[in-house]
């Protein structure tokens, strides 16, 4: 193994907005928010394109994909008594569809999602990027500010930061963000994974040679299998979704599912299942799983790579497009045939850019390493001998 020092950008500061009301941290980098509406429950339209995204350039060079999906809570009517009186229903009114925020970082090709409950303004994070150049080993937060900008801007209280499954191909920014929302909230979001998050920890802890006390425990919250909690008034599902990984989830919010790394946009297909413990067979049967639900079920996607006939990326489709469209999952396709087709692809595909960094930090849930007698803080990259032995 050889280990290399882990730098951290501090010197990087955004540029506020010129057309600001309010004066954030000047740690965080205002965004340009711009919106569009959605209905509670979309017409299938068999349009692969999804909603039209929103871009932007910020002021670090940086592209920055952004969109937000309103639903909004149908308005009350008055009941009535027959008895000669009236009477007035109180009961408030509670959102049935959450307002979703999705950001894409095009260097690791992640979408990340901000899922509000727009009555109590109360959100969570789902799977946030923390930038790592591996040519250099700077960490930033250029991409993690942007969604502590747009939660501020917002107003939203941000009570979860969820994990879908410890990624391969991106360090986590949970630990950044709880950090900085803490400070600036009053109280602690917890970050929240998979119950069988333990045995990937312990397994790339023994591989990376990490000692157990800088992973155990650094989740605050290990899910169950359909485990149920609340955002605001909303009540969210954590769905145990195999295959990619083992330790994987989805979540489930309102007639919406981010599914992580299981199924990507319908002319990519699905997730690699070559990492330790993943199995093709349990992404088959998760991706049935995820195409059993009703047709206008909205699926989020963890990762997208737009070929270029399509250009930009998309954050979702539909239950009905991708079982009408999905290369890889469409209706008619066997298990069978889709656990060849995998184990075939997967055998030709070179590891992660970022997969050693990665899994180093993201075991720790997004903590940096512990700093040596020298200060710095290591992370390990294995050498791979070909030819060459001394």
């Amino acid at each position: 193994m050889k280990s290399l020092p882990l730098q951290i950008n501090r010197s990087w500061q955004p540029r506020a907005a010129a057309t600001a009301t309010r004066v954030p941290s000047p740690s965080i980098p205002r965004v340009q928010l711009r919106h569009h509406s959605q209905p509670a429950r979309n017409r299938t339209t068999g349009n692969l394109q999804g909603p039209k995204d929103n871009s932007r350039m910020r002021s670090d060079g940086l592209k920055c994909l952004h969109q937000t999906s309103f639903v909004h809570a149908p308005i009350p009517r008055p009941q009535h008594e027959i008895k000669g009186r009236v009477s007035y229903s109180t009961r408030a009114v509670i959102p049935q569809e959450p307002t979703i925020h999705s950001i894409f970082e095009e260097k690791t090709g992640t979408w990340q999602y901000v899922v509000a409950d727009s009555s109590t303004r109360d959100a969570v994070i789902i799977d946030p990027v923390l930038d790592y150049d591996p040519a250099t080993q700077i960490v930033s937060a250029r991409t993690a500010n942007t969604l502590l900008s747009l939660t501020e801007e917002m107003g939203y209280n941000v009570i979860r930061i969820l994990e879908t499954h410890a990624h391969a191909d991106h360090l986590t920014a949970a630990s950044y963000l709880q950090d900085h929302l803490t400070r600036r909230q009053g109280h602690r979001p917890p970050i929240c994974i998979g119950k069988r998050i333990q045995g990937v920890q312990r397994l790339f802890g023994q591989v990376y040679d990490i000692p157990a006390n800088e992973y155990e425990g650094v989740f605050d919250k290990l899910l169950d299998d359909d485990e149920m909690f609340d955002i605001g008034n909303l009540r969210a599902t954590a769905i145990h979704l195999p295959g990619h990984t083992p330790d994987h989830l989805g979540y489930k919010i309102g007639e919406n599912v981010f599914c992580g790394d299981s199924i990507f946009h319908a002319d990519i297909g699905s997730a690699r299942c070559d990492f330790p413990g993943g199995n093709a067979n349990d992404l088959f049967n998760s991706a049935r799983k995820l195409l059993g639900m009703p047709d206008h079920v909205k699926i989020w996607t963890g990762h997208d790579y737009p070929p270029e006939e399509r250009g930009k990326p998309v954050p979702w489709m539909t239950v009905h497009d991708h079982r009408k469209n999905n290369r890889h999952l469409e209706d008619g396709i066997t298990e069978e045939e889709f656990v060849a087709m995998r184990r075939e692809r997967d055998a030709k595909l070179g590891e992660p850019r970022l997969l050693h960094q990665s899994l180093q930090v993201n075991i720790r849930a997004g903590h940096r390493p512990k700093p040596t007698i020298s200060g710095q803080s290591l992370l390990r990259l294995p050498l791979k001998l070909k030819g060459v032995e001394w």
